[in-house]
């Protein structure tokens, strides 16, 4: 009787042991889809993160990787420094995809932050083609001048957000 209840016991031993690593093992996996699910839907417009020109360019969709080294700088005269002013082209925009900010240049050196949100659904935006901020969701197209609903389900204009230029960079302010 000791060998087989010394058995059963080594047995439940090595059997909860493998239970707590497998659910170690779903746990991290679970969290690692999660953590990659929104950037992944985010990009299902396929490219780069590199943003859009206007004319006639298909624009691109935001990766997850975005602009992560400067979006969380700190600039010296107060503020998060998103990116260079030469990542956001005359007449179109780019998407800092970690600071959940859209900057847009409609005329040259007139720059422009937006919310990177979608105010239909709350999804974010995906890219910066023809003058406009497009959401992929659902279709709903934003000016880049102002932000103002061009077309689509969007109830709302994308919220303005506050940016400067600082010694060469995009900032944005409080």
């Amino acid at each position: 009787m000791s060998d087989d209840t010394t058995a059963s016991a080594t047995t439940a031993a090595a059997d909860g042991g493998l239970r707590d690593r497998r659910t170690v093992l779903r746990c991290a996996a679970m969290v690692a889809l999660a953590g990659a699910g929104a950037p992944l839907l985010a990009a299902c417009g396929g490219g780069d993160n590199s943003g859009s020109t206007g004319g006639s360019s298909t624009g691109t969709a935001p990766s997850a990787t975005g602009s992560a080294p400067s979006a969380s700088a700190s600039s010296g005269g107060g503020g998060t420094v998103l990116g260079p002013v030469s990542d956001v082209p005359v007449g179109g925009g780019k998407i800092f995809t970690d600071a959940k900010v859209v900057v847009t240049q409609p005329t040259a050196g007139t720059y422009k932050g937006f919310s990177a949100i979608c105010t239909h659904q709350g999804n974010p935006v995906g890219s910066v083609e023809g003058g406009q901020i497009v959401c992929p969701f659902h279709n709903s197209h934003f000016s880049i001048k102002d932000g103002s609903v061009v077309s689509g389900p969007a109830p709302s204009p994308l919220p303005a957000v506050n940016v400067k230029v600082q010694g060469g960079n995009i900032v944005e302010s409080a």
